[in-house]
């Protein structure tokens, strides 16, 4: 089902040759880094382009960070800066006030903020799967999230909390009634000290801080038999994460439509690079100032790669049953007061898979394996404090 009028300003296979040309033409080599390797002889004055990130620099974010090392944003043509986010930093209101080019936000935070009156597009959805948890204790006893009744909930709010709220909804709880929820720290002080009994946490994140950390009573780190983990993924509550948003205002105008397939498709490369070397994508993050040690970083490069990885219909591709899901989601799940994080569905311009199919057919020129069906996680040792 198509949902965007949009029309590339490259238009179709014959114009996509054109800016594969203008990258230096294409390589059959299936090695992601030999593939991007393309001269920029023509490239005469690269475009600017800012991309905003949704939090520091880290793992989550090891494609972008990939795309710019090792030249493939270049090869494209692009001069691209990444702008780290905090905590004060909402990545669609920057990409909506002109300041970014192109945005990472969770699908359900921007369709919130383009019900709000943000034209922004969903033009690649990077994460396939969600990667949200609730991490308590075994002696907590919460084992789903039907278990959360009567208990400190914690969440880090900023848009982060609507999977519990979807999960809460769909056992049948009443957040206002039925749990206690828990501000929460970016981190897992307080489930640590014992002031919340299950805190959010993503796989590739919050929940190695626990496995990083000392047990007391053992003298060893805890592992993963010390704990309860709740996948909102596996509740049937996971929603669309970290994509790649576009000004929907300027989709129109031909040079910015250009832009956004060969960012699109540059990133994606650098997400392929990831999926193959997991290692040398770390060291990457590492390099560019990530605040997490080197081990936490390869953990999270790893849980970020199964998030994205095997694609059955391609890298970035936006499938339509996840995007229902999480748009029913949103327009469904009870907040404290009753509310809910969409009031009506979004219209068929929210996304698009154009960018995506056009940025496929660059890739595929370069031999860029854009499904990764063979793609196996490593294993990787946590260390204390992940360094």
């Amino acid at each position: 089902m198509k949902k965007s009028s949009i029309k590339l300003a490259v238009a179709g296979l014959a114009a996509l040759s054109l800016v594969v040309a203008s990258c230096g033409g294409s390589s059959s080599s299936t090695d992601t880094t030999a593939a991007a390797a393309a001269t920029t002889d023509e490239c005469v004055t690269p475009t600017p382009v800012k991309l905003q990130l949704q939090w520091f620099t880290q793992a989550q974010f090891a494609g972008y960070y990939a795309a710019l090392e090792n030249g493939y944003y270049t090869d494209m043509c692009l001069d691209v800066t990444i702008l780290e986010g905090a905590v004060d930093i909402t990545p669609q209101t920057v990409l909506a006030n002109g300041e970014a080019d192109f945005a990472i936000s969770w699908v359900s935070k921007a369709l919130a903020s383009r019900e709000g009156g943000a034209n922004i597009v969903d033009i690649a959805q990077v994460f396939q799967r969600s990667g949200t948890l609730q991490v308590s204790f075994k002696d907590a006893g919460i084992a789903t999230s039907a278990d959360f009744k009567g208990k400190k909930i914690g969440n880090w709010g900023y848009g982060n909390e609507f999977e519990i709220f979807a999960a809460l909804t769909k056992a049948g709880l009443d957040p206002a009634a039925d749990v206690t929820l828990v501000q929460q720290q970016f981190d897992m002080s307080g489930l640590l000290a014992g002031d919340i009994d299950a805190a959010e946490a993503m796989t590739y994140n919050e929940y190695a801080q626990v496995l990083e950390t000392m047990n007391p009573a053992t003298g060893a780190l805890y592992t993963a038999d010390d704990l309860n983990v709740v996948s909102y993924e596996d509740e049937g509550v996971g929603m669309l994460q970290d994509a790649i948003w576009a000004d929907g205002s300027r989709l129109a105008d031909a040079e910015y439509n250009a832009t956004a397939v060969k960012f699109v498709a540059a990133s994606l490369m650098g997400w392929a690079f990831c999926r193959d070397d997991a290692q040398a994508c770390t060291d990457i993050v590492v390099g560019k100032g990530s605040k997490l040690g080197a081990t936490h970083q390869l953990w999270q490069m790893n849980e970020v790669n199964k998030l994205i990885w095997p694609a059955a219909a391609g890298v970035g591709m936006i499938d339509e049953a996840a995007w229902t899901r999480t748009v029913d989601l949103s327009q469904n799940a009870k907040n404290l007061e009753g509310g809910t994080v969409l009031t009506e569905a979004p219209d068929a311009e929210a996304y698009t898979n154009e960018f995506v199919t056009a940025a496929h057919a660059l890739l595929t020129e370069k031999g860029i394996d854009i499904n990764g069906a063979s793609f196996a996680p490593i294993d990787v040792t946590l260390t204390e404090g992940g360094n």
